[in-house]
């Protein structure tokens, strides 16, 4: 068998013999879509501890209960734009203006006692002067008075607690806002302190924010703060430090700080959960995305495109910004550059590539802003 397998492969190479060798034929470049190169290009980079939290509305209520009845009416739906001073429910005010009608009878018949007590002041002073009535009777009648007007003060203060009352029942918007939550619906029966109805106003935000206490010192109110909302991983928003907690935080050993963010077109919404940086340091210089620089390798490295392959280029790397995600390069790399990202990075080095279309300056999705 082996023999013949020798005369096969003989009588082969005798019939080749003479003829050039066919050439394998080059494989076809890959193509690379814009989800997978950066152009590198020169950008604001900054530094900073990093924070986290929640966004809450700068102005919010709450509205309670101040008086204990049904409630006849609720104007308000979760979602509902509302003006200063609209009315959003109504409780059942009978009882109090009956105690109204009441109040404002007993300030008549006082108002009445006053005048008749002072008219009696009056003769009886004149009386006293000319020596018809003794100055104890005229004594008595300033005491009268007095104790009439008081009377009547009462009386003014029951009627003012009695408006309070009815004034009470009516539950109108502190500020112009948004409805966030209603608690109750015509029927219900509230005591004093339920809640009925919470307003917000959504055009300027509060992110609440805790960070490192060494930067306590170094950090003062007006100072930038870059962030980005969980799951979106394109779109920065900016604020400023407002205020910043004098005292560290005993659970967490960390300072609150309070960042102001305006939200004039409500693209923000109050609840959710934001990660940024506050804006220690910055500068100008190239930067590389964090996803395309390979660590595993002594320096860092990235993959570019040169000359239709890819080649492996060694980088010194610089600040980091880790809000855009980005690095800065020091050296290894050069404006223009373009670089693979995502799945592309795993492609071995020489590999005939061919890029689709123009690269992506670096930190730029479809939807992003323009870098600063």
């Amino acid at each position: 068998m082996l023999g013949s397998l020798a005369l096969l492969g003989l009588a082969g190479c005798n019939g080749q013999k003479g003829d050039a060798a066919p050439m394998e034929a080059e494989p076809a470049p890959i193509t690379l879509g814009p989800e997978n190169v950066i152009r590198i290009e020169p950008r604001t980079l900054q530094s900073g501890p990093v924070i986290s939290g929640s966004l809450q509305a700068r102005q919010a209520a709450t509205l309670r209960a101040e008086v204990a009845g049904p409630v006849l009416e609720v104007n308000a739906d979760q979602g509902q734009p509302v003006k200063r001073g609209a009315l959003l429910a109504r409780i059942d005010d009978v009882a109090f203006q009956d105690q109204l009608i009441a109040a404002r009878s007993a300030v008549r018949v006082a108002e009445n006692t006053v005048r008749v007590a002072e008219a009696e002041e009056e003769r009886t002073a004149k009386l006293t002067q000319a020596g018809v009535i003794t100055q104890r009777d005229f004594e008595r009648a300033q005491l009268t008075r007095h104790q009439a007007q008081a009377q009547l003060s009462e009386a003014q203060s029951r009627l003012a607690l009695a408006r309070e009352q009815v004034g009470r029942t009516r539950i109108v918007a502190p500020f112009d806002g948004v409805v966030s939550e209603r608690q109750v619906n015509a029927g219900d029966v509230v005591q004093p302190g339920s809640s009925l109805v919470t307003v917000v106003d959504p055009r300027s935000l509060e992110l609440n924010a805790f960070m490192p206490a060494e930067y306590g010192g170094r950090l003062k109110a007006g100072t930038p703060v870059d962030f980005r909302l969980q799951g979106d991983a394109e779109q920065t928003f900016s604020g400023k430090i407002e205020r910043i907690n004098p005292a560290v935080d005993p659970a967490t050993g960390q300072v609150r700080i309070y960042v102001t963010i305006p939200n004039v077109e409500q693209s923000l919404l109050v609840g959710l959960f934001a990660q940024g940086r506050v804006a220690s340091e910055s500068r100008e210089a190239l930067a590389v995305p964090l996803a395309a620089v390979d660590a595993r390798t002594t320096p860092p490295s990235v993959m570019r495109v040169r000359d239709g392959k890819l080649e492996r280029a060694s980088v010194d790397l610089g600040l980091r910004d880790d809000v855009a995600q980005q690095i800065e390069v020091r050296s290894g790399l050069q404006a223009g550059d373009v670089v693979v990202v995502g799945s592309a990075r795993e492609l071995a080095e020489g590999t005939r590539v061919q890029v689709t279309q123009a690269p992506r300056q670096p930190g730029l999705g479809p939807s992003s802003p323009t870098p600063r």
